[in-house]
C-alpha cells in the first residue's frame, strides 16, 4: 500500500472515530436547554455584577477621587 493511501485511511479512521464521539453526545432539545438556561439566570441573578452591580468599595475600576486643595 503506498504512503498516500495509508495516510487517507487514517484520516477515514479519525473521521469515523469523530462521528462516534459525537454520536455517543447525550442531546438535549432547544427548548429545554433555553428553559434551563432561562431558570439559571435567574436562580443566579442576584450574584451577577452585571445586573447587581459591583459596590464601590470592591471596584478596582472605580474613577479615582480628585483632591481639592484650599
Amino acid at each position: 500500500m503506498s504512503n498516500n493511501n495509508h495516510g487517507s485511511v487514517l484520516m477515514m479512521r479519525k473521521v469515523v472515530q469523530q462521528l462516534q464521539m459525537e454520536l455517543s453526545v447525550r442531546r438535549v432539545k432547544v427548548s429545554q436547554a433555553a428553559a434551563d438556561l432561562r431558570n439559571f439566570c435567574l436562580q443566579n441573578a442576584q450574584k451577577d455584577p452585571l445586573l447587581m452591580g459591583v459596590p464601590s468599595s470592591d471596584n478596582p475600576f472605580r474613577p479615582p477621587k480628585s483632591c481639592l486643595l484650599l
